[in-house]
């Protein structure tokens, strides 16, 4: 359930929701150990009390002391070394009738008669400090009284009972227990002791509770605004633009705000707008590419349903065949352009996948040059020739089975515009500028176009006599590699005979 309603709250309620359950968890905990601590501490003071008791009554057996006044006095003045760390020792008969008090051994022996609420009035009018610490002995001595009145009846009757007494400014602990002889009841001691320092300690532990849980909640406060203005406002910003980008809105976002900062959420940002601005330019590419595919495919597919028609009705044999023709050319046109369609999609997907190294653009020029020459070479007398300007370095960055496609689709548009027994050039060379640049020079026919960029073009082809054979997507394709590593593509037409294709690549 907690898991559940934990799942639906957003980041900065589940953040002030898990510090407020652990917030409880500590404060009953705390409020555990405080109720702990005052027991635990009064059973220390106790047990001393006990020992104490336990001492004295074997002292009066010990001594024979007779419970009366004077044997009673006599016995406290005698002993009082034992009582001298404890605030107050009281001694009472079988009859609740005090026979000592500690607090009266420094006085005259007369305080412990009948008129000591005489002497004690007497004194009292004399000072009134000392006639409030007086009214609050008397009401701590009325409550002894009371309780030890009780005590024979009570279940604790034979043991030592303990209780705490409680005033404005002061904490008493007192601790009865009857004493015992040959099996007889023959009085009472009671032991009473300011435990102050009882209350005092528990007092310094709840305000240090108290202040650490003010300053704990402070903290979370503070840390919860950070949190919420500089994190969680720019993540919700974020999933704002994301959605205005979704729903395709016109709605303003403030996403160039969180891209100017300098944190990780700023790196964040930009790498956002770029892969959402890359995302839109790969849509928009493949809608524009896909419009032009299925306007490539309607003529042949056009051209294909025409003669597929006539064919059937036609009776001339040249002209069936002729018609066979045109429609084998279409199939061939449409499986090019699907075929090399497909094939795009797929190098696509796996450059994203692929690392650029370091490569010598020479080997590899020079490993295509040789498989061209052993397949066009005996079979249309085609030459290729690999010329170098002189230098031996040619490296650049780049993915090395993407630079021999570049080369390959070169040289298959330029065999196919040349024609038996002449010769292709791939020409390599360093300039000034830190660039390499990569020459294909043909003999072949050139291009017709004045603005030769045409020819990068999607589904360009200038040889409708072998439309069948090419789809018009191999130089666009070329573009597209030279300028995933950072290169250039221009074509022209040489000043005696063919065309001339030229690579500028930035040197490793």
């Amino acid at each position: 359930m907690i898991n559940k309603l934990i799942k639906n709250l957003s980041i900065l309620k589940k953040f002030l929701f898990i510090n407020f359950l652990i917030f409880f968890v500590i404060g009953t905990l705390t409020y555990i150990y405080l109720i702990s601590v005052q027991p635990n501490l009064i059973k220390n003071k106790t047990a001393n009390h006990i020992e104490i008791i336990e001492n004295t009554a074997n002292h009066i057996q010990r001594l024979n002391i007779k419970f009366n006044i004077e044997d009673v006095r006599k016995f406290l003045f005698s002993t009082r070394f034992l009582f001298q760390n404890l605030d107050r020792v009281l001694i009472f008969d079988n009859e609740f009738k005090k026979l000592g008090d500690t607090d009266t051994l420094d006085l005259d022996p007369r305080s412990f008669s009948q008129k000591l609420a005489i002497i004690d009035t007497t004194l009292n009018k004399q000072n009134n400090s000392q006639n409030d610490k007086k009214l609050s002995k008397n009401k701590k001595e009325k409550s002894i009284f009371d309780v030890l009145k009780t005590y024979p009846s009570s279940k604790e009757f034979g043991k030592p009972f303990t209780f705490t007494q409680e005033s404005y400014d002061n904490f008493y602990l007192t601790t009865i227990k009857n004493i015992n002889i040959d099996g007889n009841t023959i009085g009472y001691l009671a032991i009473s002791e300011n435990a102050n320092d009882i209350k005092v300690a528990i007092n310094e532990r709840k305000n240090f509770v108290i202040r650490t849980a003010i300053l704990v909640a402070i903290v979370i406060i503070i840390f919860s605004f950070v949190l919420n203005r500089f994190f969680l406002k720019p993540i919700k910003n974020l999933v704002s633009y994301t959605n205005i980008i979704k729903d395709k809105s016109k709605e303003k976002t403030n996403i160039e705000n969180i891209k100017n900062r300098n944190d990780e959420l700023g790196v964040l940002s930009n790498s956002m707008d770029e892969m959402t601005k890359e995302l839109n330019k790969r849509i928009n590419t493949a809608e524009n590419f896909s419009t032009d595919l299925v306007h490539e495919i309607r003529n042949p597919l056009a051209s294909l349903k025409s003669a597929s028609e006539i064919i059937s009705e036609t009776e001339d044999k040249n002209q069936r065949n002729k018609l066979i023709e045109i429609v084998s050319h279409d199939v061939q046109r449409i499986e090019r352009l699907i075929t090399d369609y497909s094939q795009m999609l797929k190098d696509e997907v796996a450059i994203n996948s692929e690392k650029m190294i370091k490569i010598d653009l020479v080997s590899v020029a020079k490993s295509v040059v040789d498989d061209f020459n052993g397949i066009y070479n005996s079979k249309r007398g085609i030459n290729i020739k690999l010329k170098l300007n002189g230098s031996k370095n040619y490296n650049i960055f780049g993915i090395e089975n993407r630079i021999e496609q570049i080369i390959a689709n070169l040289l298959e548009n330029s065999i196919s515009f040349s024609k038996d027994n002449q010769q292709i050039d791939v020409e390599i060379k360093k300039s000034q500028n830190k660039k390499i640049n990569l020459f294909v020079i043909d003999e072949g026919e050139g291009f017709k176009e004045k603005d030769t960029d045409k020819i990068f073009g999607r589904f360009y082809s200038n040889r409708p006599g072998k439309f069948g054979e090419h789809s018009g997507l191999g130089l666009n394709i070329v573009k597209n590699l030279v300028e995933l590593h950072n290169g250039q593509i221009f074509a022209s037409n040489n000043k005696n005979r063919g065309a001339k294709i030229e690579i500028i690549f930035p040197e490793a």
